[in-house]
Protein backbone atom coordinates (compact mmCIF):
# COMPACT_ATOMS: atom_id res chain seq x y z
CA UNK A 1 0.00 0.00 0.00
CA UNK A 2 1.00 3.58 -0.73
CA UNK A 3 -0.19 6.72 1.69
CA UNK A 4 0.55 10.37 0.60
CA UNK A 5 -0.26 12.15 3.94
CA UNK A 6 -0.18 16.02 3.68
CA UNK A 7 2.01 16.49 0.54
CA UNK A 8 2.96 20.38 0.57
CA UNK A 9 5.46 21.48 -2.60
CA UNK A 10 6.11 24.57 -3.59
CA UNK A 11 8.62 26.82 -6.16
CA UNK A 12 9.50 29.74 -4.98
CA UNK A 13 6.17 31.34 -3.99
CA UNK A 14 4.00 29.18 -6.24
CA UNK A 15 2.46 26.41 -4.16
CA UNK A 16 2.00 23.37 -7.12
CA UNK A 17 0.94 20.90 -4.01
CA UNK A 18 -1.68 21.71 -1.22
CA UNK A 19 -1.93 19.04 1.13
CA UNK A 20 -2.30 15.86 -0.49
CA UNK A 21 -3.71 13.19 1.25
CA UNK A 22 -3.88 9.76 -1.15
CA UNK A 23 -3.81 5.91 -0.48
CA UNK A 24 -3.22 3.78 -3.08
CA UNK A 25 -4.24 -0.63 -2.99
CA UNK A 26 -1.99 -2.77 -3.41
CA UNK A 27 -2.25 -3.95 -7.19
CA UNK A 28 -4.78 -0.71 -7.81
CA UNK A 29 -4.23 1.04 -11.64
CA UNK A 30 -4.16 4.30 -9.69
CA UNK A 31 -4.86 7.46 -12.76
CA UNK A 32 -4.41 11.08 -11.86
CA UNK A 33 -5.75 13.92 -14.41
CA UNK A 34 -5.63 17.34 -14.66
CA UNK A 35 -5.27 20.49 -16.15
CA UNK A 36 -1.49 21.23 -17.36
CA UNK A 37 -0.31 22.75 -14.81
CA UNK A 38 -2.76 21.48 -11.48
CA UNK A 39 0.68 19.47 -9.92
CA UNK A 40 -0.15 16.13 -11.15
CA UNK A 41 3.43 15.79 -12.53
CA UNK A 42 4.62 17.64 -9.67
CA UNK A 43 2.73 14.77 -7.17
CA UNK A 44 4.17 11.69 -9.12
CA UNK A 45 7.75 12.90 -8.76
CA UNK A 46 7.71 14.19 -5.30
CA UNK A 47 6.23 9.81 -4.27
CA UNK A 48 9.88 8.58 -5.77
CA UNK A 49 11.66 11.86 -4.89
CA UNK A 50 12.57 13.02 -8.13
CA UNK A 51 11.15 16.19 -6.58
CA UNK A 52 11.31 16.66 -2.68
CA UNK A 53 8.10 17.91 -0.91
CA UNK A 54 8.43 20.50 1.62
CA UNK A 55 6.47 18.57 3.95
CA UNK A 56 4.60 15.65 4.64
CA UNK A 57 4.62 11.81 5.00
CA UNK A 58 5.25 8.86 1.88
CA UNK A 59 4.84 5.90 3.07
CA UNK A 60 5.95 2.65 0.55
CA UNK A 61 5.13 -0.79 1.31
CA UNK A 62 5.49 -0.19 5.26
CA UNK A 63 8.09 2.21 4.53
CA UNK A 64 7.23 5.41 5.55
CA UNK A 65 9.90 8.50 5.71
CA UNK A 66 9.28 12.41 6.24
CA UNK A 67 9.44 13.90 2.58
CA UNK A 68 11.30 17.00 3.96
CA UNK A 69 13.50 14.81 6.46
CA UNK A 70 14.32 11.59 4.93
CA UNK A 71 18.18 10.65 4.60
CA UNK A 72 19.69 9.51 1.47
CA UNK A 73 19.50 5.74 2.93
CA UNK A 74 15.44 6.23 3.18
CA UNK A 75 15.15 8.11 -0.43
CA UNK A 76 17.09 5.16 -1.59
CA UNK A 77 14.99 2.81 -0.27
CA UNK A 78 11.54 4.36 -1.15
CA UNK A 79 13.68 4.73 -4.76
CA UNK A 80 13.85 0.83 -4.91
CA UNK A 81 10.36 0.32 -4.25
CA UNK A 82 9.35 1.90 -7.23
CA UNK A 83 10.32 2.41 -11.38
CA UNK A 84 9.35 5.21 -13.38
CA UNK A 85 8.08 5.47 -17.09
CA UNK A 86 8.66 9.03 -18.09
CA UNK A 87 7.11 10.63 -20.97
CA UNK A 88 10.29 11.39 -23.02
CA UNK A 89 11.67 7.86 -22.22
CA UNK A 90 15.21 8.41 -20.82
CA UNK A 91 17.01 5.36 -22.19
CA UNK A 92 20.53 5.47 -22.94
CA UNK A 93 21.60 6.50 -26.34
CA UNK A 94 24.89 4.86 -26.14
CA UNK A 95 23.13 1.56 -25.04
CA UNK A 96 21.18 -1.01 -27.07
CA UNK A 97 17.83 -1.71 -26.05
CA UNK A 98 18.34 -4.72 -24.11
CA UNK A 99 21.37 -3.05 -22.57
CA UNK A 100 19.13 -0.38 -21.37
CA UNK A 101 16.76 -2.97 -20.05
CA UNK A 102 19.51 -5.23 -18.57
CA UNK A 103 21.56 -2.17 -17.08
CA UNK A 104 19.42 -1.44 -14.04
CA UNK A 105 19.87 -4.97 -12.49
CA UNK A 106 23.52 -5.36 -13.38
CA UNK A 107 23.82 -1.52 -11.42
CA UNK A 108 20.78 -1.16 -9.22
CA UNK A 109 20.33 -4.68 -8.43
CA UNK A 110 24.07 -6.20 -8.84
CA UNK A 111 22.80 -9.22 -10.73
CA UNK A 112 25.12 -10.89 -12.62
CA UNK A 113 25.31 -9.88 -16.04
CA UNK A 114 23.98 -13.09 -18.24
CA UNK A 115 21.10 -13.42 -15.81
CA UNK A 116 20.35 -10.09 -16.27
CA UNK A 117 20.43 -9.88 -20.05
CA UNK A 118 18.17 -13.48 -20.71
CA UNK A 119 15.62 -11.64 -17.95
CA UNK A 120 15.83 -8.14 -20.40
CA UNK A 121 15.90 -10.74 -23.09
CA UNK A 122 12.06 -12.05 -21.87
CA UNK A 123 10.96 -8.63 -20.94
CA UNK A 124 11.82 -7.31 -24.89
CA UNK A 125 9.60 -10.00 -25.72
CA UNK A 126 7.29 -9.56 -23.06
CA UNK A 127 6.69 -6.02 -24.86
CA UNK A 128 6.36 -7.36 -28.46
CA UNK A 129 10.15 -6.20 -28.96
CA UNK A 130 12.17 -9.57 -29.50
CA UNK A 131 13.54 -8.66 -33.10
CA UNK A 132 15.01 -5.12 -31.32
CA UNK A 133 17.27 -6.19 -28.89
CA UNK A 134 20.48 -4.91 -30.78
CA UNK A 135 19.03 -1.66 -31.78
CA UNK A 136 20.09 1.66 -30.75
CA UNK A 137 17.18 4.14 -29.80
CA UNK A 138 18.23 6.40 -32.91
CA UNK A 139 16.93 3.31 -34.59
CA UNK A 140 13.61 3.11 -32.75
CA UNK A 141 10.40 4.72 -33.32
CA UNK A 142 9.03 6.51 -30.42
CA UNK A 143 6.53 3.60 -29.32
CA UNK A 144 9.24 1.08 -29.62
CA UNK A 145 11.17 3.50 -27.54
CA UNK A 146 8.89 3.76 -24.81
CA UNK A 147 7.78 0.19 -24.54
CA UNK A 148 11.94 -0.11 -23.99
CA UNK A 149 11.38 2.01 -20.99
CA UNK A 150 8.61 0.31 -19.71
CA UNK A 151 10.37 -3.36 -20.56
CA UNK A 152 13.35 -1.49 -18.23
CA UNK A 153 11.00 -0.69 -15.19
CA UNK A 154 9.62 -4.11 -14.82
CA UNK A 155 12.91 -5.59 -14.96
CA UNK A 156 13.37 -3.96 -11.51
CA UNK A 157 10.28 -5.75 -10.01
CA UNK A 158 9.21 -2.66 -8.28
CA UNK A 159 6.41 -2.35 -5.94
CA UNK A 160 5.03 0.18 -8.11
CA UNK A 161 5.20 1.83 -11.66
CA UNK A 162 4.96 5.48 -11.77
CA UNK A 163 3.82 6.75 -15.45
CA UNK A 164 4.71 10.36 -16.54
CA UNK A 165 2.09 11.38 -19.41
CA UNK A 166 3.61 8.42 -21.29
CA UNK A 167 2.00 8.78 -24.34
CA UNK A 168 2.11 12.62 -24.42
CA UNK A 169 5.56 12.68 -27.02
CA UNK A 170 4.16 10.01 -28.93
CA UNK A 171 2.55 10.65 -32.73
CA UNK A 172 -1.07 9.89 -32.36
CA UNK A 173 -0.49 6.39 -34.38
CA UNK A 174 2.03 4.94 -32.25
CA UNK A 175 0.05 5.86 -29.15
CA UNK A 176 -1.93 2.41 -29.41
CA UNK A 177 1.07 0.29 -28.76
CA UNK A 178 2.24 1.80 -25.83
CA UNK A 179 -1.25 1.60 -24.09
CA UNK A 180 -1.58 -2.04 -25.10
CA UNK A 181 1.81 -2.70 -23.35
CA UNK A 182 0.39 -0.91 -19.94
CA UNK A 183 -2.78 -2.58 -20.07
CA UNK A 184 -1.24 -6.00 -19.98
CA UNK A 185 1.37 -4.61 -16.97
CA UNK A 186 -2.08 -3.56 -15.55
CA UNK A 187 -3.22 -7.32 -15.97
CA UNK A 188 -0.22 -8.59 -13.73
CA UNK A 189 -1.27 -6.98 -11.08
CA UNK A 190 1.40 -4.76 -10.78
CA UNK A 191 0.21 -1.40 -8.93
CA UNK A 192 0.47 1.73 -11.30
CA UNK A 193 0.20 5.66 -10.57
CA UNK A 194 -0.21 6.70 -13.85
CA UNK A 195 -0.55 10.44 -14.93
CA UNK A 196 -2.27 10.83 -18.41
CA UNK A 197 -4.24 13.25 -20.69
CA UNK A 198 -5.14 9.79 -22.44
CA UNK A 199 -9.19 9.55 -21.15
CA UNK A 200 -10.27 6.95 -22.70
CA UNK A 201 -7.65 4.72 -21.63
CA UNK A 202 -7.85 5.86 -18.11
CA UNK A 203 -12.02 5.29 -18.06
CA UNK A 204 -11.18 1.45 -19.62
CA UNK A 205 -7.47 0.77 -17.26
CA UNK A 206 -8.51 2.69 -13.79
CA UNK A 207 -9.30 1.16 -10.34
CA UNK A 208 -9.26 4.78 -8.98
CA UNK A 209 -9.20 8.37 -10.47
CA UNK A 210 -8.13 11.16 -8.72
CA UNK A 211 -9.06 15.13 -10.28
CA UNK A 212 -6.36 17.90 -9.52
CA UNK A 213 -7.14 21.17 -9.83
CA UNK A 214 -4.60 24.09 -8.26
CA UNK A 215 -2.79 21.43 -6.49
CA UNK A 216 -5.62 20.41 -4.15
CA UNK A 217 -7.83 17.11 -4.86
CA UNK A 218 -10.94 18.20 -6.37
CA UNK A 219 -13.02 14.81 -6.79
CA UNK A 220 -11.58 11.03 -6.32
CA UNK A 221 -14.04 7.69 -7.57
CA UNK A 222 -14.15 4.76 -9.62
CA UNK A 223 -14.07 5.31 -13.38
CA UNK A 224 -17.95 5.40 -13.79
CA UNK A 225 -18.07 7.72 -10.79
CA UNK A 226 -16.02 10.62 -12.38
CA UNK A 227 -16.65 10.40 -16.08
CA UNK A 228 -20.49 9.37 -15.20
CA UNK A 229 -21.68 11.02 -12.05
CA UNK A 230 -19.32 13.49 -11.26
CA UNK A 231 -20.04 15.64 -8.69
CA UNK A 232 -17.93 18.78 -8.28
CA UNK A 233 -18.80 21.29 -10.79
CA UNK A 234 -14.82 21.93 -11.25
CA UNK A 235 -14.46 18.13 -12.57
CA UNK A 236 -17.53 18.29 -14.83
CA UNK A 237 -15.93 21.86 -16.49
CA UNK A 238 -12.43 19.64 -16.74
CA UNK A 239 -14.03 16.66 -18.23
CA UNK A 240 -16.61 18.74 -20.92
CA UNK A 241 -13.41 20.83 -22.19
CA UNK A 242 -11.65 17.60 -23.29
CA UNK A 243 -13.93 15.25 -23.76
CA UNK A 244 -16.78 16.92 -25.98
CA UNK A 245 -19.02 13.71 -25.44
CA UNK A 246 -18.89 13.92 -21.42
CA UNK A 247 -22.16 14.02 -20.31
CA UNK A 248 -23.46 13.10 -16.40
CA UNK A 249 -26.16 12.74 -14.49
CA UNK A 250 -28.10 14.17 -12.50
Amino acid sequence: MITLSNIHKSFGRNHVLKGIDLTIRDGEAFVIIGASGSGKTTLLRAINFLERADQGEISIGGVSVSAKRATKKQVLDIRRRTAMVFQNYNLFRNRTAIRNVAEGLVIVQKVGEKEALERAAELMAQVGLSDKLDAYPSQLSGGQQQRVAIARALALRPEVILFDEPTSALDPELVGEVLGVMREVARMGITMILVTHEMSFARDIASQIVFIDDGVIVEQGAPIEIFRDAKEERTRQFLRRIMPEFTYHI
